[in-house]
Order: structure tokens, then C-alpha cells, then sequence
């Protein structure tokens, strides 16, 4: 396992080197907006999942929480739309990434 680890540290070690070099040479604009938008879509996209795998899990136990006792069902909103700040997160690198 430690030598699966350390394989991984030293391949990403020397990707970066790599990528450090190849952009003191002057990165193109082509590159910067291709980079852009991907980070703009994997803020966006891992925002959403992320908010889709927790609410899988709150979803039903809050349900649960409300068939038992309606009193809960305020926790039971709050619990639920607590992971949304995963999209708005998401939504805000999103702009900040548009906007540089």
C-alpha cells in the first residue's frame, strides 16, 4: 500500500515539474481558456454531486424523522437543504473563475 502511495506522490510530483516548466515558457491563450472552463465545469459539476450523494442519505433519514414525529419536520428542511451550499459554492468559483 506504501509503495502504491509513494508511486502516486512521485508521478504527480514529477507531472507538476513538468507542467511548472511548460508554463514559464508562456502558456497560450488557448490553453488559459481550455484550462478555465474546465475548472469552471468541475466546480459546478463536483458542487452538484456532492450535494446529490449527501441529500441521498438526508432525504430518507429525515423522512424517516417526520413519519415518526411531524414536530421534526423543521430539522427535517433544514437537514435537507443544508448540502444546496455545496452548489451555491460551486456557482460562486464558477463566476469567479468567468469573470478572470
Amino acid at each position: 500500500m506504501a509503495k502504491k502511495v509513494l508511486t502516486v506522490l512521485a508521478f504527480v510530483l514529477v507531472a507538476a515539474l513538468a507542467l511548472a516548466q511548460e508554463a514559464a515558457g508562456g502558456a497560450s491563450a488557448a490553453m488559459k481558456d481550455g484550462l478555465k472552463a474546465i475548472g469552471m465545469g468541475l466546480a459546478l459539476g463536483l458542487g452538484a454531486l456532492g450535494t446529490g450523494v449527501a441529500q441521498s442519505a438526508i432525504g430518507a433519514a429525515a423522512l424517516g424523522s417526520v413519519v415518526e414525529d411531524r414536530r421534526n419536520i423543521g430539522f427535517a428542511f433544514i437537514f435537507f437543504l443544508l448540502p444546496e451550499t455545496l452548489v451555491i459554492f460551486g456557482f460562486v468559483g464558477f463566476f469567479l473563475l468567468r469573470g478572470l
